[in-house]
């Protein structure tokens, strides 16, 4: 079957696994691979599409452990405010802890030297969050990183949301 493409922003954090994703994903019913794999399932593309823009937050341990939901109620302002404060963290030299959506997501930033910082996060799902929300509280040791490169990614993000 064709790839379907999946457009809109996204943000990784992580090497592989363990990882957290924050994305708003795109799905064009125009797609040929869309419109193949909705004639196979016998919607329309439409249907099969879904609802587009909804920002989601993926997480995933290395031990099989995730989470995956929902956040409809996030907004492209909330989701740059976050992308904004983690860039301003990534310049310090300090801890800092960044809230994303009261709580869903909880990072934390640390400085370790010689142009890297180590990540962690708390992902938390929401109250009747869509989409396995069921297991509640994950806690990711997402590694230590090349500065530069994150804030590559980051800007990046950034950027897909203006």
């Amino acid at each position: 079957m064709s790839p379907i493409v999946v457009g809109g922003p996204a943000l990784f954090l992580g090497e592989g696994t363990p990882c957290v994703a924050l994305l708003r994903p795109e799905l064009d019913v125009n797609d040929q691979g869309l419109r193949l794999a909705a004639e196979r399932a016998g919607v329309t593309p439409e249907e099969f599409a879904g609802e587009s823009g909804v920002w989601q937050v993926m997480a995933d341990r290395t031990d099989g452990e995730g989470r995956s939901f929902e956040l409809p109620e996030l907004a492209d302002g909330d989701a740059a405010v976050f992308a904004d404060e983690l860039l301003i963290a990534l310049s310090g030299t300090g801890d800092c802890e960044l809230e994303l959506a009261d709580g869903v997501l909880v990072l934390t930033v640390t400085g370790a030297g010689e142009g890297r910082s180590a990540l962690a996060a708390r992902v938390v799902p929401p109250a009747g969050a869509q989409g396995g929300a069921e297991g509640g509280p994950l806690d990711l040791e997402l590694g230590t990183l090349p500065v530069a490169e994150l804030r590559d990614e980051v800007e990046g993000f950034r950027r897909s949301l203006a």
